[in-house]
């Protein structure tokens, strides 16, 4: 059995789980509200506070699937009691971020400033030369932080650019110049 699938998924004070037909679950908590329809064949089930996910078969695709349709259920309760949060920081000499609105304005060392509006359902914060991205739908969340950083990479001979909170940049040694 899937370590992972087999575990069950315990549902906080606060937050209500309903699974409709065709395995459509929708998630309501403190925070909002999430709906996702998960993969038909897994059998999803609500028993004395908790969801509980089963498999009809053990074929390489059933046990894939097993495991994947626990953790969106995980993901969807997290997300509505407690939320999630990506942090970002801008590294570089002149480099750097604002909020204006819903907007985020990037100083990245182009000709141009880089504007990006904030997608339905997330807010982006900026604090001295962090960023940070918080919202309720992880997938969500770690594409738009995604996002911002693809606007400039961390390079590594400086490690200018934007990298995340916790991403650990490795640097390269420079040329040298003639003896």
């Amino acid at each position: 059995m899937s370590r992972i699938g087999r575990l069950p998924v315990a549902i906080p004070a606060g937050v209500t789980v309903e699974i409709q037909e065709a395995n459509h679950v929708v998630v309501k908590g403190p925070k909002g509200q999430l709906e996702r329809t998960l993969p038909a064949e897994m059998e999803i089930k609500l028993e004395d506070g908790q969801v509980v996910v089963t498999r009809p078969s053990d074929l390489k695709k059933m046990k894939s699937l097993h495991g994947l349709t626990r953790t969106l259920i995980h993901n969807m309760v997290v997300g509505v009691s407690e939320g999630y949060t990506k942090t970002l920081e801008v590294n570089g000499v002149g480099y750097r971020a604002a909020k204006q609105g819903n907007k985020l304005v990037l100083s990245l060392g182009y000709s141009h400033p880089v504007e990006m509006v904030d997608p339905d359902g997330l807010t982006s914060t900026v604090e001295g030369n962090k960023i940070v991205v918080s919202g309720i739908d992880k997938e969500k969340v770690g594409q738009y932080a995604a996002e911002i950083r693809d606007k400039r990479r961390p390079e590594p001979y400086k490690g200018k650019g934007i990298k995340y909170a916790d991403e650990v940049i490795r640097r390269k040694v420079g040329k040298t110049g003639k003896k």
